[in-house]
């Protein structure tokens, strides 16, 4: 890959027609529109946050650097952003009076700090460094030098990787900010839309968990219907069971709860308020785990981890349940004192017993002592629910 250092090009020059457009995935573009800021393969613009964006333009007024920028050319010799989209995107939305930084205790925009200020950002030069080479040697290196900052999280990397189309087209939905559907999304996934988490949720619906064979095969399309309509089929499903949304809801594996239930008939009431039911129940220590228990009809009550009985109340029923069988002569289990075999009269060590609920959990046992029973270990796991 071959490199030219360019050290006279300033932030004038590089903003120079900065065009900045909301709707993230539609591209930025500077030097009127001889470089684009965000290529397909870059992330979206994070430092919009008053934060690292105003550092950006603190560090230019203080004359310290903001590092090395690369650019690529490409064959009709315009320019890309390969790394330095947030430092540049943020000096394009400071002089096009974007955002504020303070001076003199006063929240300023670029027109109203003085002029000597807004000339001393403008020539200010920066470090440019112009790589020309093969799209996998491009890319490679782009992955390279963004380790260092905020990394590029996998999804990131994905785009850059398989960037086309198909990626553009789906960071227009997925990665939109502005998105009117991006508040009922938000009810089940959790994450940033700019850090392309909700991209990653929809493909990663639509293709089983194998997003990377999924972006392979589609890079070149145009059209993301499957992967929209899959999307909103799952979101509309969950939506239309639970009549409530509740916080533990963001990123369960809706696309295979889909999978696994979309065909089975359900009724939607019942289901809002079994699932409110268990919601308040104390004993349910997985809250998140009450969705897939209540679509497989109750049956699986690992999903909740109820909470179990502690040691204190495990010794004090044990040792009750112990004095009364030694009196009585029969085992300290109750279900071996009802058998036939040896351990009829057998009494069982503490640590040979588990404690188990005398009525099921699921039939509407509590997990307190007055509902605690132990029994050998043998007849406790043979109990089950009964």
């Amino acid at each position: 890959m071959k490199t030219v250092l360019h050290t006279d090009w300033t932030v004038k020059d590089i903003c120079e027609g900065f065009v900045y457009n909301e709707l993230e995935g539609k591209g930025l573009f500077g030097m009127n529109g001889k470089l684009t800021i965000q290529p397909e393969y870059q992330r979206n613009y994070i430092y919009a946050d008053g934060k690292k964006d105003v550092a950006v333009i603190d560090s230019v007024l203080k004359g310290y650097p903001i590092g090395l920028i690369y650019f690529v050319k490409t064959e009709s010799g315009q320019y890309e952003v390969l790394d330095g989209q947030q430092r540049i995107t943020s000096l394009g939305r400071f002089v096009t009076s974007r955002f504020a930084i303070k001076q003199d205790g006063m929240e300023q925009y670029f027109r109203g700090i003085a002029q000597d200020k807004q000339e001393k950002i403008l020539n200010t030069p920066l470090l440019i460094y112009v790589c020309e080479g093969t799209e996998s040697e491009i890319k490679e290196w782009f992955k390279t030098i963004n380790i260092a900052g905020i990394p590029l999280n996998h999804q990131e990397i994905l785009n850059a990787i398989y960037s086309g189309p198909f990626v553009t087209a789906a960071k227009e939905v997925f990665s939109n900010s502005q998105n009117a559907n991006i508040n009922k999304w938000s009810s089940y996934i959790a994450g940033a839309v700019n850090r392309q988490d909700y991209l990653q949720c929809a493909l990663n619906w639509v293709s089983k968990g194998k997003i990377e064979d999924y972006m392979s095969q589609h890079r070149h399309d145009t059209d993301i219907n499957e992967l929209k309509v899959y999307f909103n089929s799952v979101i509309d499903w969950v939506d239309g069971l639970f009549a409530d949304t509740y916080s533990e809801m963001k990123n369960i594996e809706w696309g295979r709860l889909y999978e696994s239930y979309h065909k089975q008939p359900y009724n939607t009431k019942e289901i809002s308020k079994k699932v409110a039911e268990l919601y308040a129940d104390e004993c349910v220590r997985n809250k998140k785990g009450i969705f897939e228990y209540v679509l497989g009809a109750c049956k699986d009550s690992k999903l909740l981890e109820i909470r179990v009985f502690e040691d204190r109340d495990k010794k004090v029923v044990y040792a009750r349940q112990t004095k009364e069988a030694q009196e009585k002569g029969i085992s300290n289990c109750p279900l071996c004192a009802l058998g036939h075999d040896n351990n009829k009269k057998r009494i069982w060590q503490l640590k040979e017993m588990d404690a188990d609920h005398v009525t099921a959990w699921s039939k509407g046992g509590a997990t307190d002592i007055s509902n605690c029973q132990m029994l050998c270990q043998t007849h406790n796991r043979a109990k089950g629910n009964k």
